[in-house]
Protein backbone atom coordinates (compact mmCIF):
# COMPACT_ATOMS: atom_id res chain seq x y z
CA UNK A 1 0.00 0.00 0.00
CA UNK A 2 1.27 3.46 -0.88
CA UNK A 3 2.43 5.76 1.89
CA UNK A 4 -0.19 8.31 0.80
CA UNK A 5 -2.90 5.66 1.13
CA UNK A 6 -1.92 5.19 4.77
CA UNK A 7 -1.67 8.88 5.54
CA UNK A 8 -5.01 9.92 4.05
CA UNK A 9 -8.44 8.25 4.30
CA UNK A 10 -9.52 5.91 1.53
CA UNK A 11 -13.11 5.39 0.36
CA UNK A 12 -15.63 4.48 1.49
CA UNK A 13 -16.17 7.32 3.92
CA UNK A 14 -19.28 8.53 5.73
CA UNK A 15 -22.21 9.64 3.60
CA UNK A 16 -22.82 13.30 4.40
CA UNK A 17 -24.59 16.42 3.27
CA UNK A 18 -24.43 20.12 4.13
CA UNK A 19 -26.23 23.23 3.00
CA UNK A 20 -24.13 25.49 0.75
CA UNK A 21 -21.58 26.96 1.08
CA UNK A 22 -20.51 24.25 3.56
CA UNK A 23 -18.32 24.43 6.64
CA UNK A 24 -15.12 22.64 7.53
CA UNK A 25 -15.93 21.49 11.05
CA UNK A 26 -19.03 19.60 9.86
CA UNK A 27 -17.00 17.40 7.49
CA UNK A 28 -16.05 13.80 8.21
CA UNK A 29 -13.13 13.41 7.89
CA UNK A 30 -11.87 16.95 8.43
CA UNK A 31 -9.70 18.00 5.46
CA UNK A 32 -5.95 18.36 5.86
CA UNK A 33 -4.88 21.92 5.06
CA UNK A 34 -1.25 21.40 6.04
CA UNK A 35 -1.75 22.77 9.54
CA UNK A 36 0.59 20.16 11.01
CA UNK A 37 2.66 19.22 7.97
CA UNK A 38 3.65 22.21 5.84
CA UNK A 39 6.92 23.92 6.76
CA UNK A 40 8.04 26.99 4.86
CA UNK A 41 11.46 28.14 3.71
CA UNK A 42 10.98 31.92 3.34
CA UNK A 43 10.26 31.73 -0.39
CA UNK A 44 7.64 34.52 -0.18
CA UNK A 45 9.24 36.69 2.48
CA UNK A 46 7.91 40.25 2.39
CA UNK A 47 5.19 39.44 -0.15
CA UNK A 48 1.47 40.17 0.10
CA UNK A 49 -1.07 37.70 -1.28
CA UNK A 50 -4.79 38.17 -1.89
CA UNK A 51 -6.52 34.77 -1.91
CA UNK A 52 -10.20 34.30 -2.73
CA UNK A 53 -12.06 31.45 -1.10
CA UNK A 54 -9.35 31.42 1.56
CA UNK A 55 -11.70 30.51 4.40
CA UNK A 56 -11.52 26.76 3.74
CA UNK A 57 -10.38 24.00 1.42
CA UNK A 58 -7.69 24.77 -1.13
CA UNK A 59 -7.76 28.48 -0.26
CA UNK A 60 -7.00 27.81 3.40
CA UNK A 61 -4.18 25.42 2.52
CA UNK A 62 -2.65 28.02 0.21
CA UNK A 63 -3.01 30.76 2.85
CA UNK A 64 -1.26 28.62 5.47
CA UNK A 65 1.54 27.67 3.07
CA UNK A 66 2.07 31.24 1.86
CA UNK A 67 2.14 32.56 5.44
CA UNK A 68 4.74 29.98 6.42
CA UNK A 69 6.74 31.07 3.38
CA UNK A 70 6.67 34.64 4.72
CA UNK A 71 3.68 36.32 3.05
CA UNK A 72 0.94 38.44 4.60
CA UNK A 73 -2.53 37.35 3.51
CA UNK A 74 -5.80 39.02 2.53
CA UNK A 75 -8.49 36.39 3.13
CA UNK A 76 -11.38 36.95 0.72
CA UNK A 77 -14.51 34.87 1.36
CA UNK A 78 -18.29 35.04 1.07
CA UNK A 79 -19.80 34.71 4.56
CA UNK A 80 -18.15 31.71 6.26
CA UNK A 81 -16.87 33.81 9.17
CA UNK A 82 -15.95 30.96 11.49
CA UNK A 83 -13.88 29.19 8.84
CA UNK A 84 -12.22 32.46 7.78
CA UNK A 85 -11.22 33.28 11.36
CA UNK A 86 -9.66 29.83 11.67
CA UNK A 87 -7.59 30.48 8.54
CA UNK A 88 -6.54 33.85 9.98
CA UNK A 89 -5.51 32.13 13.21
CA UNK A 90 -3.10 29.86 11.34
CA UNK A 91 -1.72 32.76 9.30
CA UNK A 92 -1.07 34.76 12.47
CA UNK A 93 0.42 31.72 14.18
CA UNK A 94 2.97 31.72 11.37
CA UNK A 95 3.89 35.26 12.38
CA UNK A 96 2.18 36.98 9.47
CA UNK A 97 -0.69 39.45 9.24
CA UNK A 98 -4.15 38.36 8.08
CA UNK A 99 -6.91 40.69 6.86
CA UNK A 100 -10.45 39.34 6.56
CA UNK A 101 -12.52 40.57 3.61
CA UNK A 102 -16.03 39.04 3.53
CA UNK A 103 -18.30 39.77 0.62
CA UNK A 104 -19.57 38.66 -2.76
CA UNK A 105 -16.92 38.66 -5.48
CA UNK A 106 -19.61 38.45 -8.17
CA UNK A 107 -19.82 42.22 -7.59
CA UNK A 108 -17.17 44.22 -9.42
CA UNK A 109 -17.45 46.95 -6.78
CA UNK A 110 -16.60 44.45 -4.05
CA UNK A 111 -13.63 43.12 -6.01
CA UNK A 112 -12.30 46.66 -6.30
CA UNK A 113 -12.86 47.14 -2.56
CA UNK A 114 -10.85 44.02 -1.74
CA UNK A 115 -7.89 45.28 -3.76
CA UNK A 116 -8.17 48.77 -2.22
CA UNK A 117 -8.22 47.27 1.27
CA UNK A 118 -5.14 45.22 0.51
CA UNK A 119 -3.30 48.34 -0.62
CA UNK A 120 -4.46 50.33 2.40
CA UNK A 121 -3.30 47.65 4.83
CA UNK A 122 -0.07 46.59 3.17
CA UNK A 123 0.81 49.19 0.54
CA UNK A 124 1.38 46.51 -2.08
CA UNK A 125 -0.07 43.47 -3.80
CA UNK A 126 2.33 40.83 -5.11
CA UNK A 127 0.25 37.69 -5.57
CA UNK A 128 -3.39 37.29 -6.60
CA UNK A 129 -4.87 33.81 -6.19
CA UNK A 130 -8.27 33.44 -7.86
CA UNK A 131 -9.53 30.35 -6.10
CA UNK A 132 -13.16 30.88 -4.99
CA UNK A 133 -15.74 28.84 -6.89
CA UNK A 134 -19.46 28.18 -7.13
CA UNK A 135 -20.72 24.70 -8.01
CA UNK A 136 -24.01 22.83 -8.16
CA UNK A 137 -24.95 19.44 -9.61
CA UNK A 138 -27.82 18.73 -12.03
CA UNK A 139 -28.86 15.72 -14.07
CA UNK A 140 -30.73 17.72 -16.73
CA UNK A 141 -29.94 21.03 -18.43
CA UNK A 142 -33.59 22.02 -17.99
CA UNK A 143 -33.03 22.13 -14.23
CA UNK A 144 -30.32 24.80 -14.50
CA UNK A 145 -31.86 28.24 -14.29
CA UNK A 146 -30.46 31.21 -16.16
CA UNK A 147 -29.87 32.87 -12.79
CA UNK A 148 -27.75 29.98 -11.56
CA UNK A 149 -25.81 29.76 -14.81
CA UNK A 150 -25.07 33.47 -14.46
CA UNK A 151 -24.03 33.13 -10.81
CA UNK A 152 -21.64 30.30 -11.65
CA UNK A 153 -19.97 32.33 -14.37
CA UNK A 154 -19.90 35.52 -12.29
CA UNK A 155 -18.21 33.72 -9.38
CA UNK A 156 -15.82 31.51 -11.30
CA UNK A 157 -14.72 33.62 -14.27
CA UNK A 158 -16.12 37.17 -13.97
CA UNK A 159 -14.59 37.58 -10.49
CA UNK A 160 -11.04 36.64 -11.61
CA UNK A 161 -11.46 39.17 -14.44
CA UNK A 162 -12.71 41.85 -12.03
CA UNK A 163 -9.92 41.18 -9.55
CA UNK A 164 -7.17 40.99 -12.14
CA UNK A 165 -8.32 44.25 -13.72
CA UNK A 166 -8.29 45.95 -10.31
CA UNK A 167 -5.00 44.43 -9.16
CA UNK A 168 -2.73 44.61 -12.23
CA UNK A 169 -2.19 48.40 -12.19
CA UNK A 170 -0.74 48.01 -8.67
CA UNK A 171 1.45 44.96 -9.33
CA UNK A 172 5.14 45.41 -10.06
CA UNK A 173 7.38 43.30 -12.26
CA UNK A 174 7.63 39.90 -10.64
CA UNK A 175 3.96 39.97 -9.68
CA UNK A 176 2.01 36.74 -9.93
CA UNK A 177 -1.56 35.73 -10.71
CA UNK A 178 -2.60 32.14 -10.03
CA UNK A 179 -5.99 30.86 -11.10
CA UNK A 180 -7.66 27.66 -9.95
CA UNK A 181 -9.03 25.73 -12.89
CA UNK A 182 -9.89 22.00 -12.74
CA UNK A 183 -9.60 18.66 -14.45
CA UNK A 184 -13.21 19.47 -15.35
CA UNK A 185 -11.82 21.96 -17.87
CA UNK A 186 -10.64 19.02 -20.01
CA UNK A 187 -12.81 16.16 -18.74
CA UNK A 188 -16.21 17.73 -18.03
CA UNK A 189 -18.76 15.77 -16.02
CA UNK A 190 -22.34 16.05 -17.25
CA UNK A 191 -23.70 16.78 -13.78
CA UNK A 192 -21.28 19.72 -13.43
CA UNK A 193 -22.12 21.37 -16.74
CA UNK A 194 -22.02 25.00 -15.59
CA UNK A 195 -19.01 24.56 -13.31
CA UNK A 196 -17.00 22.65 -15.92
CA UNK A 197 -17.78 25.28 -18.54
CA UNK A 198 -16.35 28.01 -16.32
CA UNK A 199 -13.22 25.98 -15.64
CA UNK A 200 -12.58 25.70 -19.36
CA UNK A 201 -12.95 29.47 -19.54
CA UNK A 202 -10.47 29.94 -16.68
CA UNK A 203 -7.81 27.88 -18.49
CA UNK A 204 -8.21 30.03 -21.59
CA UNK A 205 -8.27 33.22 -19.50
CA UNK A 206 -4.98 32.12 -17.92
CA UNK A 207 -3.26 31.57 -21.26
CA UNK A 208 -4.50 34.80 -22.81
CA UNK A 209 -3.74 36.96 -19.78
CA UNK A 210 -0.24 35.47 -19.51
CA UNK A 211 0.50 36.64 -23.04
CA UNK A 212 -1.05 40.03 -22.37
CA UNK A 213 1.04 40.65 -19.24
CA UNK A 214 4.37 39.18 -20.36
CA UNK A 215 5.83 42.59 -21.20
CA UNK A 216 4.86 43.84 -17.74
CA UNK A 217 6.80 41.01 -16.10
CA UNK A 218 3.68 39.62 -14.40
CA UNK A 219 3.35 35.85 -14.57
CA UNK A 220 -0.06 34.17 -14.91
CA UNK A 221 -0.53 30.45 -14.30
CA UNK A 222 -3.14 28.03 -13.06
CA UNK A 223 -3.47 24.90 -10.96
CA UNK A 224 -5.90 22.21 -12.11
CA UNK A 225 -7.04 20.07 -9.19
CA UNK A 226 -8.73 16.72 -9.54
CA UNK A 227 -11.21 15.57 -6.88
CA UNK A 228 -10.29 17.41 -3.66
CA UNK A 229 -11.99 16.94 -0.28
CA UNK A 230 -13.34 20.42 0.59
CA UNK A 231 -16.67 21.80 1.93
CA UNK A 232 -17.76 22.28 -1.68
CA UNK A 233 -18.25 18.51 -1.98
CA UNK A 234 -20.75 17.65 0.80
CA UNK A 235 -22.57 20.96 0.22
CA UNK A 236 -23.10 20.54 -3.53
CA UNK A 237 -23.09 16.83 -4.36
CA UNK A 238 -25.66 14.12 -3.62
CA UNK A 239 -24.89 12.45 -0.26
CA UNK A 240 -24.24 9.06 -1.85
CA UNK A 241 -21.44 10.51 -3.99
CA UNK A 242 -19.49 11.66 -0.93
CA UNK A 243 -19.03 8.03 0.09
CA UNK A 244 -16.78 7.19 -2.85
CA UNK A 245 -15.60 10.67 -3.82
CA UNK A 246 -12.23 10.49 -5.58
CA UNK A 247 -12.19 6.71 -5.89
CA UNK A 248 -11.71 6.92 -9.68
CA UNK A 249 -8.21 8.41 -9.38
CA UNK A 250 -5.12 6.24 -9.75
CA UNK A 251 -4.44 6.78 -6.04
CA UNK A 252 -7.96 5.57 -5.31
CA UNK A 253 -8.99 8.53 -3.16
CA UNK A 254 -9.75 12.22 -3.13
CA UNK A 255 -6.89 14.63 -2.69
CA UNK A 256 -6.47 16.78 0.38
CA UNK A 257 -6.11 20.58 0.18
CA UNK A 258 -2.61 20.34 1.65
CA UNK A 259 -1.52 18.29 -1.35
CA UNK A 260 -2.06 21.27 -3.66
CA UNK A 261 -0.24 23.89 -1.61
CA UNK A 262 3.17 23.09 -3.07
CA UNK A 263 1.98 23.79 -6.62
CA UNK A 264 0.77 27.26 -5.61
CA UNK A 265 4.02 27.99 -3.77
CA UNK A 266 5.97 26.94 -6.86
CA UNK A 267 4.00 29.31 -9.08
CA UNK A 268 4.08 32.18 -6.56
CA UNK A 269 7.79 32.04 -5.82
CA UNK A 270 11.05 32.39 -7.72
CA UNK A 271 11.04 28.61 -8.10
CA UNK A 272 8.52 29.19 -10.88
CA UNK A 273 10.17 32.24 -12.42
CA UNK A 274 10.27 30.66 -15.91
CA UNK A 275 6.64 29.60 -15.81
CA UNK A 276 3.80 31.61 -17.31
CA UNK A 277 0.72 30.52 -19.23
CA UNK A 278 1.02 27.09 -17.62
CA UNK A 279 -1.58 24.82 -16.06
CA UNK A 280 -0.28 22.40 -13.42
CA UNK A 281 -2.45 19.28 -13.02
CA UNK A 282 -2.76 17.92 -9.46
CA UNK A 283 -5.24 15.18 -10.15
CA UNK A 284 -4.28 12.00 -8.32
CA UNK A 285 -3.28 10.45 -11.64
CA UNK A 286 -6.34 11.34 -13.68
CA UNK A 287 -5.04 12.34 -17.09
CA UNK A 288 -5.89 15.77 -18.49
CA UNK A 289 -6.35 14.89 -22.15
Amino acid sequence: MRETDVRYPMPPQPTQEQSPPGFTKAMDPIPDHGEESYTGAGRLKGKVALITGADSGIGRAVAIAFAREGADIVISYLNEDEDAKETARWVEKAGRKAVLMPGDITSEDHCQSVVRQCLEDFGRLDILVNNAAFQRTYADIGDISAEEWDRTFRTNIYAPFFLARAAIPHMKRGGVIINTTSIQSRQPSAHLLAYASTKGAISNFTAGLAEMLADKGIRVNAVAPGPIWTPLIPSTMPPEKTKTFGKQTLLGRAGQPAELAGAYVLLASDLGSYMTGAVIPVTGGEIMI
